[in-house]
């Protein structure tokens, strides 16, 4: 599904990826984990095109099309979903308007006739249930006057709407109580299938422990230095990053 060769990119004169090297196929669950400044969510903002971002280096292919010659509004409707760490408000939009504009957008872009008002009201209260959306936060305007948990709750909602082929979680765990995080990560493993594959960026174990990845990657200084199965992230919560560090050398 993902082809990552050799990856370098920037912002401004700095750079943060320096090499990166990652493939994921169909169903797979992957987790990236890593010291803060390491480049995760770069990585992520690389991914679906944030144009801060200079891609000075490397290849991304995508079910066998070239990732980097798409513009953002292409990735997203060629299957990438992206659930940001701080999801932003947008008042005066209600979500209806926003996710029905989405959706129609993405089938336009697939030769699809746009859903009917019956159709869109059917789909949104079926992927509701998936997240346990409240109907009055799926009808106010996106994320205003959210809580973090709602907020991110509702990037969950978004991503059962648009059924993406890969989903990347920057951090969604962030901010989130045992409650909320349990919710997120049903949602997720209820819109997985083996079609579908997810890339989950965190700094924390307990998530993995609901969002099961079949590979774990540590992500330092802009490449990936090692790549295990799950048992990495719970070696990474119990000794931190150190012993990775001394092992590559860099203590």
């Amino acid at each position: 599904m993902l082809e990552i060769k050799n990856l370098h990119a920037k912002i401004g004169d700095k750079e943060i990826l320096k090499g990166i090297n990652l493939t994921v196929k169909d169903g797979e669950t992957h987790a990236i984990m890593g010291p803060n400044g390491s480049g995760k969510s770069t990585l992520s903002a690389v991914l679906v095109g944030n144009p801060l971002y200079e891609v000075t280096e490397g290849e991304v292919i995508f079910n066998g099309k070239n990732l980097l010659e798409m513009s953002p509004e292409d990735r997203a409707h060629e299957g990438l979903f992206l659930s940001f760490q701080y999801p932003v408000e947008i008042p005066g939009v209600s979500m209806n308007n926003f996710m029905k504009a989405a959706i129609n957008e993405k089938r336009k872009y697939e030769g699809k006739e746009p859903l009917t008002a019956g159709e869109f009201l059917k789909l949104m209260k079926e992927k509701r249930k998936v997240v346990e959306l409240d109907s009055k936060l799926a009808s106010r305007s996106v994320n205003e006057g959210f809580s973090g948990g709602e907020k991110k709750r509702n990037e969950i909602f978004q991503m059962a709407m648009l059924e993406p082929k890969l989903s990347i979680l920057d951090e969604t765990d962030s901010g989130l109580d045992v409650d909320a995080m349990r919710i997120v990560a049903e949602g997720v493993n209820k819109m997985h299938t083996p079609e579908t594959s997810t890339i989950v960026i965190t700094h924390y174990e307990r998530l993995l422990d609901m969002i099961k990845p079949s590979v774990v990657h540590v992500l330092y200084k802009g490449r990936i230095v090692k790549t295990e199965g799950p048992e990495l992230a719970k070696e990474i919560e119990t000794r931190g990053y150190d012993w990775i560090k001394e092992e590559i050398g860099e203590l």
